[in-house]
């Protein structure tokens, strides 16, 4: 199997673990427990139908939204995510060049491989930083200032990993960031030697935002469970989220809400948007999907702050009944780094480009000439 045979996300996942070694894969793919909500992320799209319009005259059409006061050629963007460069040895440079070709906005992870600096010089593309929330006020500080000096667009404070999530996938393979060398493990990146070979002969593994501040993910191998529950501040509460909101002074986002209250809390501290999210089902199981949860958010407040639904996104007729409900816009992170492991940056952009696809042709089939056109009377939902 090849990248020219990815035609969807399966495909590209396939592919991808043909190519990683299995901790690496398996921390990719894996949930939390027993991976309920991971799976009814995406299951929770398959209960919504759609009901098109005709004879529309869609020959002229407009994918483009405006998302945090940025316009983006399609309504999507690149959730930003940790460790990319243990996926594939170009990491997040990869997807920025992706992003900049597509449009979409991109996510850049305070656990990130590459740094915000590098990223703002190889992008022009609208970009979002990914705040985690540390023990350390000084690493806090540190990334923070970092973001702004690079003109990054919006920060988005996570707000859902006040401790680890019960990752049992990474238990078992031993995953560690950098990886650890055992005998279970030893044998499967012995397996994929290409992988082993951009892995050792590019640059270093590093954690650019974080390393002089801790050993941690770096120099000291650990799960990504126990970083979230050993290095990051329990005690972090909606007035550390409201000072951070008003020290970073522009598009600021919360990361993880799922409730009502808590999103009309995003918007009494000064917030200009949330992601309805529960982190790709790898923190809580048993928690509803963002997509069944996104109709009352949006409700109660999608007329005061921008609403982004992520997670479980694996085609454009999922973006659609997103935008149907009431989202701004989409996002998700395993939709783009099953095509990064698989080919690093041409996989990216065929991955972007089928997305991109399959919205431009949904959108045409439901009879929109723009996303405006889409509404939840082009919706029925059916009992599971």
């Amino acid at each position: 199997m090849n990248l020219s045979d990815c035609h969807n996300f399966q495909d590209f996942r396939k592919l991808a673990k043909k190519r990683l070694p299995g901790p690496i894969f398996h921390y990719i793919d894996g949930a939390a427990d027993d991976e309920v909500t991971y799976r009814r992320n995406t299951e929770a799209y398959d209960a919504c139908d759609l009901v098109p319009n005709v004879l529309n005259g869609v020959d002229d059409m407009d994918m483009s939204v405006t998302l945090f006061g940025k316009k983006l050629d399609m309504p999507l963007y690149c959730a930003p995510t940790a460790l990319q460069r243990l996926f594939h040895h170009d990491g997040e440079r990869a997807v920025a060049r992706a992003a900049e070709k597509y449009g979409p906005m991109f996510g850049v992870s305070s656990l990130g491989t590459v740094s915000v600096e590098e990223i703002a010089a190889l992008s022009d593309t609208p970009k979002m930083f990914q705040f985690y929330f540390h023990k350390d006020r000084g690493l806090n500080d540190s990334i923070l200032e970092r973001a702004k000096a690079a003109k990054f667009d919006v920060m988005a404070l996570t707000v859902d990993t006040i401790t680890g999530g019960n990752r049992e996938r990474d238990l078992r393979t031993g995953f560690t960031s950098p990886p650890r060398l055992t005998p279970r493990s030893l044998a499967s990146f012995a397996a994929h030697p290409r992988w082993a070979l951009n892995y050792f002969t590019h640059a270093k593994f590093e954690l650019p935002h974080l390393q002089d501040h801790v050993s941690e993910g770096t120099n000291i191998a650990t799960s990504i469970g126990s970083y979230f529950s050993t290095m990051l501040d329990q005690s972090m509460n909606w007035k550390d989220a409201e000072k951070l909101c008003a020290k970073w002074g522009g598009h600021f986002a919360l990361k993880g809400i799922m409730s009502v209250e808590d999103a009309r809390r995003a918007v009494d501290i000064g917030c200009t948007g949330i992601m309805v999210s529960n982190h790709g089902g790898r923190q809580l199981d048993g928690s509803r999907s963002p997509f069944d949860q996104l109709a009352e958010i949006v409700d109660a407040v999608g007329d005061k702050i921008d609403v982004v639904c992520e997670g479980g996104i694996q085609r454009g007729t999922h973006v659609l009944k997103a935008l149907s409900v009431g989202a701004k816009a989409c996002s998700g992170g395993r939709l783009y780094l099953y095509a990064l492991s698989a080919a690093g940056q041409p996989g990216v952009e065929r991955a972007l480009g089928n997305l991109r696809t399959e919205i431009e042709r949904g959108m045409k089939l439901m009879g929109a000439r723009s996303v405006n056109d889409l509404g939840r009377n082009n919706l029925r939902f059916r009992t599971r």
